[in-house]
């Protein structure tokens, strides 16, 4: 009797210490207001960072641009692998044909290509009016932690949103935080790491809204989470304990 009293009372309290008070689980842009019509659409110019491949092509106004321009140009299937990008290296340059190297890290497309169009024109004019178009042809997020699917996203053109991402991942699961997301981003050689409320009426004035090449968002577990995670741990100990004293109290019976 005293043994299945005792198997009971452990029993009851599992039930009692996995049992916690449901909270209110936050959504998206809580207490938004309608605002159609209002507010400008603000996109950062992105900044060429360590490690990018950058599609860089050069146009003349040249009656034989097969000859003229081709020369500043890769050839499909060489450069940098097979991709016939231009890989910007650890000191952040990039090494162009016939113009040499080109510190490329920290400047947006529009200065890179205004560079090189100067090399191109000064001091002595290679090609008549010269225009650059440069693409980056490694545009990716990394999403972890409390997501539908957990890995990296490879961005097809050069823009993309906290909100975007989110989606593309499967969305946040019911334990992950909504309002305090971590994003770490690179910044002009140096890391930073900021903070995002999905929650928050404000999101579109944050300035990790929209998301940078290279960027690593991180969505945290709530506090219930973290709480059923212990919870599931005591239970497995006890249950565990429970078949220890199952099998004393039976070796017991058979030798008393």
């Amino acid at each position: 009797m005293k043994f299945n009293s005792l198997i009971i009372l452990l029993a009851v309290s599992v039930f009692l210490f996995s049992c916690t008070t449901q909270k209110k689980i936050p959504y998206y842009l809580e207490n938004a207001n309608d605002t159609s019509g209002k507010g400008e659409v603000i996109i950062p110019d992105l900044r060429i960072q360590k490690n990018d491949l950058l599609s860089i092509n050069v146009y003349s106004l040249s009656t034989k641009p097969e000859v003229s321009d081709a020369i500043y140009n890769l050839p499909a299937g060489s450069g940098s692998g097979q991709t016939g990008g231009f890989l910007v290296d650890a000191f952040g340059n990039i090494e162009y044909p016939r113009l040499g190297t080109i510190h490329a890290e920290g400047l947006t497309k529009q200065e890179l290509s205004a560079e090189i169009i100067k090399r191109l024109t000064q001091p002595v004019e290679l090609l008549q009016g010269p225009s650059v178009i440069i693409r980056f042809l490694s545009f990716k997020i990394t999403l972890l932690g409390q997501v539908g699917r957990e890995g990296v996203i490879s961005v097809p053109g050069e823009r993309i949103n906290i909100l975007e991402a989110i989606g593309l991942a499967g969305g946040i699961t019911e334990y992950g935080k909504k309002n305090n997301l971590k994003v770490i981003r690179e910044n002009n050689g140096k890391r930073e790491i900021g903070f995002i409320d999905l929650t928050s009426k404000d999101i579109f004035q944050s300035p990790y809204f929209n998301l940078m090449q290279n960027d690593i968002v991180l969505v945290e577990p709530t506090k219930q989470k973290a709480s059923q995670a212990e919870q599931a741990v005591l239970a497995q100990r006890i249950t565990f304990a429970l078949s220890l004293i199952t099998s004393a109290a039976f070796i017991y019976n058979i030798f008393k």
